[in-house]
């Protein structure tokens, strides 16, 4: 078993979209714990404001087949497949730790080295994992947060009432 954080987020209806999204890992990762839902500006165009959180749960699966599950929960959530790379999304769900894991896998580099460049999924990691420390880094994702809030608040970054953790799986 392993303990894998992913991080959700969209910007097309993100208010049904993002509940729907813990809703459906739920059902699949029984035991599933989510950050509070963030508000943020788009990186890399002009867009809507993203909706994004953090989940955590532990799977018997390796990248590869994980990275299968969760491209399926985005598409039930209206993702599609080839949708350009820097547009609006429907959901979006990035695998950004996968236990101890370091180096190239299905899903691209683990851990994901936006994780430590985008507060959108560093802020929900540490409110979720404070403690948790950085396979590579060899920090403490709360240190790593507090470090990055030293060199100033995250552009748009604002917490949203939007009660992920008790989206149900039903």
């Amino acid at each position: 078993m392993a303990r894998v954080y992913v991080a959700l987020g969209g910007n097309i209806d993100p208010a049904a979209r993002l509940p729907q999204a813990a809703r459906l890992l739920r059902a699949r990762f029984p035991g599933l714990e989510c950050s509070s839902a963030w508000r943020n500006a788009a990186e890399g165009f002009a867009g809507d404001d993203f909706y994004n959180a953090v989940a955590t749960f532990e799977t018997p699966l390796g990248v590869g087949e994980l990275r299968a599950v969760l491209h399926a929960i985005e598409e039930q959530c209206g993702r599609l497949r080839d949708d350009a790379k820097w547009a609006p999304r429907a959901m979006d769900i990035d695998l950004l730790l996968h236990g101890d894991y370091v180096g190239a896998s299905a899903a691209g580099e683990l851990p994901r080295p936006d994780l430590l460049r985008r507060a959108y999924m560093l802020g929900p990691l540490a409110e979720l994992a404070p403690g948790l420390r950085h396979p590579v880094a060899q920090r403490t994702i709360g240190e790593l947060w507090a470090e990055r809030l030293q060199r100033g608040p995250p552009h748009l970054l604002q917490r949203l009432p939007l009660d992920l953790q008790a989206a149900s799986a039903g």
